[in-house]
């Protein structure tokens, strides 16, 4: 099997020694995300919700360029700065993952790229819609 980098100028570059996402067979690793607005490579204002609505978006225009999007993903990892902003967080994530929400792994940090408050990475499969059990 074969690797493929991803890289997209519709998500912001990366800023050390990684790709925006690898491809490999049907899964595309997606690197965290933070929340940079890619036309100005700075931190969004607003806390984390806002941050974490551009993370997301970041990690959606990555997807897009492999032809797969939000409803792809099957497995997220988020890193907080502060696991007592979860109901903003839950919140923000639920708009954009809706039901069935992929598998999730959420960890609290001392520190993020940036001063960010929210980073967030993806495994999406192609061609594999979650479904209800």
């Amino acid at each position: 099997m074969t690797k493929r980098i991803v890289l997209t100028d519709a998500a912001p570059r990366p800023i050390g020694p990684y790709s925006q996402a690898v491809v490999a067979g049907d899964l595309v690793f997606c690197a965290g995300q933070i929340g940079l607005d890619p036309a100005t490579g700075k931190l969004v204002g607003g806390g984390l919700a806002a941050e974490a609505s551009r993370a997301i978006e970041n990690l959606a225009a990555v997807l897009a360029a492999e032809g797969l999007g939000l409803g792809d993903v099957v497995k997220t990892t988020v890193y907080v700065v502060d696991l007592g902003e979860g109901p903003a967080l839950n919140e923000v994530y639920g708009r954009y993952f809706g039901a069935p929400h992929p598998a999730r792994a959420t960890v609290e940090v001392s520190a993020l790229p940036a001063g960010a408050r929210v980073e967030i990475d993806a495994v999406a499969v192609r061609g594999a819609a979650l479904s209800r059990p």
